[in-house]
């Protein structure tokens, strides 16, 4: 526990330059909302094979915050990968499609950290107001 205290202290700290305090905690407070409302939205969608687009939808918007959305945008989502390829560890074994679908999750949580069009992962049929 200390040790992930001290890297998410190490990495905040390097995540704050020439921002104050203030808005960095406010945009990080931010993004972990619109992380957490495209999650959610992965959970309550009828849609098939959305969730790399929500993934993306949720970093990207929470990059749009500023660099505190950014630095929230990487630790949740590396934490998820980390807890999700643990849990699949035990429960699915070393399964190469589960391996397959954290990489392409991954990308999409970059391809909308880095500013780029979510849309890009959009499923075909699925209506815009998803």
């Amino acid at each position: 526990m200390r040790l992930f205290t001290g890297i998410v202290f190490c990495s905040l700290v390097m995540g704050v330059t020439s921002e104050n305090w203030f808005s960095f905690f406010k945009e990080a407070l931010q993004g972990a909302g619109d992380l957490g409302r495209a999650y959610w939205n992965v959970l309550t969608s009828s849609h098939q094979n959305s969730k790399r687009y929500f993934y993306a939808q949720g970093n990207y918007d929470a990059a749009e915050r500023g660099p505190g959305g950014v630095w929230a945008a990487k630790l949740i989502s590396s934490t998820r990968v980390y807890l999700q390829g643990f849990l699949d560890y035990y429960l699915f074994g070393n399964s190469s499609t589960v391996l397959e679908d954290s990489k392409s999750n991954e990308k999409a949580e970059e391809w909308g950290r880095s500013g780029k069009d979510p849309d890009r992962f959009r499923p075909d049929g699925m209506p815009k107001n998803d």
